[in-house]
């Protein structure tokens, strides 16, 4: 029931010219979350004598097992079945049970059970068990852990990662109370033992009477010695070359190789097998513009069904650009994410935070160190702009033994910042508008944050070509970033911005064509000469494209320049033709082709990736139908207006069962909808019905909501109504 609204991808391959191999062989899936909670609820209670451990959520099996230790060394085929057993498993429907007796718990205000929760991660029990209940200490019963598999022994029930649980603390006086939330939810539950206050941590087999774990908190967790790990920088002469293009490169050339790479092209592949607008809550999803084209910078959600106000979340990664500087690395994730965080009006700059995700081969020579200057980089850049992070996770083992060779991950650092937004629908999107109040002609603004500088190292350029180069983009002066974010803020609050995008991969003629591409416009540009037409336009520094009408244009420039920012009218887009001219100084253009048939090799790669996983005859039908697709022309056929007030203030309304069943979601949205147009409307659940807590025959009316009952398995609708059916009591 969570939709996915933001993401990136890349892949990469290749040998640096002294021979070493950086690929991701050893793959990496990254996720985040984002949402929000009351803030009486965001502090963890301290373990008090007395109070109860409870776990809640799915059994235990043997999955996980190791995953930690598994994680932190070189994958090689040698211990696959470890791996094997290491990799833990998903179990989306319990996760959605777990998730709802959480949000039942917490919908009780200042009556929450929950004292505190700790979710299960690496290390299982053992060390979820043992972190919520520091310093106090608790005492357990092994067999009081839940299991799927009877054969599994105290080491695995201990260790086991399986996933979809957590651990709370709970008062005795509420344990009928929580009982009751589980029960309605289908969650399992199950109490292990209880908080002693001696500062040990004991495990004890009820079933042979032995005491497999007995420690001291303070020796596992407070006074655990540091650990000094050494490292050397290692010199890029030798490792890296200048970057050396094929004689007679030309831009043609280098546009078409760049706009098939998989980090620049279209990701409609992926954002087409995707729920992005559950909840009803999702205020700018992954898609933009008239064709609904995957590049929006930043994604946002409402906090309510009946406000404005909510949160923006904007990644920012360059992993590529770490092979020559990993410190630029760090500059550049900062600067991307934000660039692409500053297209929704936020609060305020200094309420941005961030999850900071590590994942570097850190262990084998040299990786450490470019791990350590990249973190340094990333907290003087955040300091920088007074922005804080607040969170992370890592994975230090990025390489993978493949015969006798070690290949290595590129070092990624993924940040993902979130913050508050006081109205969500001031956000802009990449697609121009070319609205037809501006004559259906407006001016494009290019601000340049690379401080006039046009590296190529590290750029889908190089990539394509086979090479890292040995001169990577940065950001010398964050001071620059941020007045141009502030002054960008103060412009979308006036909103005179019609479209923005920043410059990231595959340069300044990507951004272009990508805002072309999303608006189905065309444009006619000329750039200021950073360096010869190819170094101008795909290098990778900071930098943004903005869309204005021409009566705002000069206004909207001194306001970047007001702040010390560049910014310089570069031309024009228009609606109504398919055509794209962009060039470079004042020479004749460089590009000179229909925007459709540039769009058509963007898209090119993911179409490709569509045939392997889709019906290849409906992915040709849509590549076909993609050049000649216009905009539906939507409209209502009444004119919404709010329900009348008598009706929303009246003493006796029409009483409505929103009826849901486990995996069920979209149920909160239409107790918003029913809200909204003058019903009583109560969540009920087939559990509910069951029990008898609830009858069907005080109510007007019933909503069956939709989703994923049952894990969403091949006729889980038979599932939830054989339910129905066959209890008479129902």
């Amino acid at each position: 029931g969570e939709p996915v609204i933001h993401g990136f991808t890349r892949s990469f391959g290749l040998r640096l010219p002294d021979g070493e191999r950086f690929e991701w062989v050893k793959p990496i899936m990254f996720s985040a979350g984002v949402g929000q909670m009351d803030d009486r609820h965001s502090d963890k209670g301290e373990p008090e004598k007395g109070m109860l451990v409870v776990k809640v959520g799915g059994p235990a099996y043997r999955i996980g097992i190791g995953g930690g230790a598994a994680s932190s060394r070189v994958q090689s085929s040698e211990n696959a079945d470890l791996d094997f057993d290491a990799v833990q498993r998903g179990d989306a429907e319990m996760e959605n049970r777990m998730n709802r007796l959480m949000r039942a718990c917490c919908d009780l205000g200042e009556r929450n059970p929950i004292v505190s929760v700790h979710d299960q991660g690496a290390g299982g029990n053992g060390n979820v068990l043992k972190e919520i209940t520091e310093p106090a200490g608790a005492e357990y019963d092994i067999r009081k852990v839940l299991v799927g598999d009877p054969t599994l022994s105290v080491l695995e029930i201990w260790g086991a990662e399986y996933q979809e649980n957590n651990a709370l603390l709970i008062r005795p006086s509420d344990e009928d109370l929580f009982r009751s939330l589980a029960k309605r939810e289908n969650c399992p539950i199950s109490i292990l033992g209880t908080i002693t206050g001696d500062g040990r941590v004991v495990v004890r087999d009820s079933r042979d009477g032995s005491t497999p774990v007995d420690l001291p908190l303070e020796l596992v967790l407070g006074k655990m010695p540091q650990k000094t790990f050494v490292d050397d920088h290692i010199p890029n002469e030798g490792r890296l070359k200048p970057l050396s293009l094929p004689d007679g490169t030309t831009v043609s050339g280098a546009l078409d190789r760049v706009l098939r790479l998989l980090g620049v092209g279209s990701k409609r592949f992926l954002v087409h097998k995707v729920d992005r607008s559950v909840t009803g809550l999702v205020a700018q999803q992954q898609c933009v513009g008239p064709l609904q084209l995957p590049l929006s910078n930043v994604g946002v959600t409402a906090h309510t069904h009946f406000g404005t106000t909510g949160t923006a979340v904007a990644c920012g990664e360059q992993p590529i650009k770490g092979l020559v500087d990993s410190a630029a690395m760090a500059r550049m994730t900062v600067a991307e994410a934000m660039t692409n965080l500053m297209w929704a009006k936020i609060s305020k700059l200094e309420d941005v935070k961030a999850s900071g995700n590590w994942m570097y081969a850190a262990k084998l020579p040299g990786e450490g160190a470019k791990m350590y200057d990249a973190c340094e980089a990333l907290r003087d850049s955040l300091l920088a702009l007074g922005c804080g992070i607040d969170g992370g996770k890592d994975s230090l083992s990025m390489a993978a033994k493949c015969g006798d060779e070690v290949v290595k991950a590129p070092g990624e650092l993924t940040l993902t910042c979130y913050v508050t937004c006081p109205d969500v629908t001031k956000t802009v999107t990449p697609d121009l508008k070319c609205p037809a109040s501006c004559g259906g002609k407006t001016k494009m603004l290019f601000i340049d944050l690379g401080g006039g500088k046009a590296r190529l190292g590290g750029s889908a350029l190089a990539q394509v070509y086979g090479q890292v180069g040995d001169d990577s983009p940065d950001m010398e002066t964050f001071s620059t970033l941020k007045a141009a974010f502030l002054a960008t803020q103060d412009l979308i609050e006036k909103g005179v911005i019609l479209a923005g995008h920043d410059r990231s991969d595959g340069g300044l003629v990507t951004v272009l064509l990508e805002m072309a591409f999303a608006g189905n416009c065309s444009i006619d540009v000329m750039i200021p000469d950073a360096g010869g037409e190819i170094a101008t336009l795909f290098n990778e520094e900071a930098g943004l494209v903005i869309e204005v009408s021409e009566s705002d244009a000069t206004a909207v420039m001194d306001a970047y320049k007001s702040v010390g920012v560049p910014c310089v009218d570069i031309g024009t887009a228009s609606s109504g033709s398919d055509s794209i001219k962009i060039s470079v100084g004042s020479s004749s253009p460089c590009v000179d082709d229909k925007m459709t048939a540039l769009r058509d090799v963007w898209e090119a790669t993911s179409f490709k990736l569509e045939m392997r996983q889709r019906n290849p005859e409906c992915v040709a039908q849509e590549e076909a139908g993609l050049k000649s697709r216009k905009a539906p022309n939507w409209m209502l056929t009444y004119t919404p207006t709010p329900t009348d007030s008598a009706v929303m203030e009246g003493a006796t309304k029409h009483k409505v069962a929103i009826i849901r069943q486990e995996g069920s979601n979209g149920d909160r949205e239409m107790i918003s909808a029913f809200l909204a147009a003058g019903f009583e409307a109560w969540d009920v659940s087939v559990a509910d019905l069951l029990s008898e807590n609830v009858t069907l025959d005080e109510f007007r009316g019933v909503v069956f909501v939709g989703g994923f009952s049952y894990a969403d398995v091949l006729d889980s609708g038979k599932g939830w109504a054989g339910v129905i059916k066959f209890n008479k009591r129902v």
